[in-house]
């Protein structure tokens, strides 16, 4: 029968039905398809992850955008091994308002996990307390480390129990380690009249150097200790009392310092534990150079050109010049991670809209990305680049394996671990004793 020959009532009720048909008959026959897998996330690398391990089951969350630019340290990505990862972060708690003192405001709960590779199972896991916003977790090798809490150093290893290891007379402001891991610079703010108590770090006055600062003390009460430390026995190689904090870059035999010259120069003088020093030679910046050792007989400088862009040196202790890059681009607040080898390194910077300087300053919604720039120690060639997410101002997002091969990076939602082929042989540089 015709819709024409059906009464009006009936015609428009069976046109609206054959129209509803048409809509609800693709979504019929499509749901008879197979529903498609969900596709993984695209990783923003050079090379794709040899695997991939999930931090959300970890227990990490992406931290709150509140914490961009106050740079506090937030987590930490080490190798303890080529096959094992250990993974620490902040886990959010709940503010206790009735704790009104400083020390206890400040505590902070840090989840820390090992890590398979790359199966991702859980070795072992604990939980820390720590009690500032700063650096507390520092890899050493042969899967032990070092932890930061107030006045006291610790000892830890794969099982995750820490151990007494030196305990100072005021709270650890800092900690920096030479490429071996034998020896470690150490800030702390120490009453300036105190009676030293044993198992106290000592400050011997027969290894007593002068370091320059222009910031002013931070009380008459208290003094910044500056040491370096070898970590064999706990003995004292030097110490100085400074006005802030300082970078203070050395090896297993010495220490580095710039030194201005004329106009944009400056001297680069290694001083040796042994004593004496020796001229390694200038480079040109409109600002003090910054030095960092990546291995012992190797260091990156970093340099100002003319209108602040920064440019990298490498040098050999021997001071030859291994290789440039007088424009490493924009950065800001970069950071170096170095392997235990030395023979790569990752430079970590910020993507930000703008320079950041005295009258520019840097508001978090200025910061839109976070850089990881993985290069041959030997030659600067950049083996990997990657994005890093979430956003961590302070690092403690990547790690390069002992052997330099592998290379982990948060981003995207999990731990992306890159094999790499093996890095190339770092020139032997040795230095020699000066007069």
């Amino acid at each position: 029968m015709s819709l024409s020959l059906l009464p009006s009532g009936l015609a428009v009720r069976a046109i609206i039905g054959l129209s509803l048909w048409s809509l609800a008959a693709p979504q019929t026959f499509a749901s008879k398809k197979k529903t498609p897998p969900p596709e993984s996330p695209q990783i923003r690398a050079t090379l794709p992850p040899s695997f991939s391990i999930p931090a959300e089951p970890l227990g990490f969350a992406a931290p709150s955008e509140y914490y961009l630019g106050l740079r506090n340290s937030l987590a930490s990505l080490d190798f303890l091994d080529e096959d094992r990862l250990l993974f620490t972060f902040r886990v959010p708690t709940l503010i206790h308002r009735e704790l009104s003192n400083s020390d206890s405001q400040d505590e902070r709960r840090i989840r820390a996990v090992v890590i398979r590779i790359p199966t991702g199972a859980v070795e072992a896991e604990t939980i820390w307390t720590v009690h500032d916003h700063d650096r507390y977790l520092y890899m050493l090798d042969h899967g032990q480390f070092l932890f930061r809490d107030r006045n006291d150093l610790l000892l830890g290893d794969p099982s995750l129990q820490l151990k007494p290891f030196l305990r100072f007379l005021g709270p650890v402001m800092w900690v920096e380690l030479d490429p071996s891991r034998q020896y470690f610079v150490t800030g702390s703010s120490e009453p300036t009249e105190h009676k030293s108590v044993a198992g106290e770090v000592p400050s011997p006055s027969t290894a007593s150097a002068d370091i320059a600062s222009e910031e002013p003390p931070a009380s008459d009460d208290t003094s910044l200790v500056m040491r370096i430390i070898r970590r064999s026995d706990g003995k004292v190689m030097l110490v100085s009392h400074v006005r802030s904090a300082i970078h203070f870059p050395i090896n297993n035999e010495g220490y580095l310092e710039s030194l201005r010259s004329l106009g944009s120069a400056w001297v680069l003088n290694f001083n040796h534990f042994v004593g004496g020093s020796t001229l390694l030679g200038k480079v040109d910046s409109v600002c003090s150079p910054k030095l960092d050792f990546i291995s012992n007989t190797e260091f990156l400088v970093t340099t100002c050109g003319p209108s602040g862009e920064p440019g990298l040196v490498a040098m050999s202790t021997s001071g030859q010049r291994l290789w440039e890059d007088p424009t490493a681009g924009h950065s800001v607040w970069p950071l170096l991670v170095s392997g235990s080898n030395g023979s790569r390194i990752a430079r970590v910077t910020l993507l930000a809209t703008h320079s950041v300087n005295a009258t520019n300053p840097l508001d978090s919604s200025d910061i839109k990305g976070q850089d990881v720039q993985i290069l041959d120690a030997a030659s600067g060639k950049v083996a990997l680049r990657a994005a890093a997410s979430p956003i961590l101002d302070a690092g403690g997002n990547v790690a390069i394996s002992p052997t330099a091969r592998r290379v982990a990076v948060l981003m995207d939602g999990g731990i992306q671990v890159f094999d790499l082929p093996a890095p190339p042989a770092i020139p032997d540089a040795t230095v020699q004793a000066g007069r």
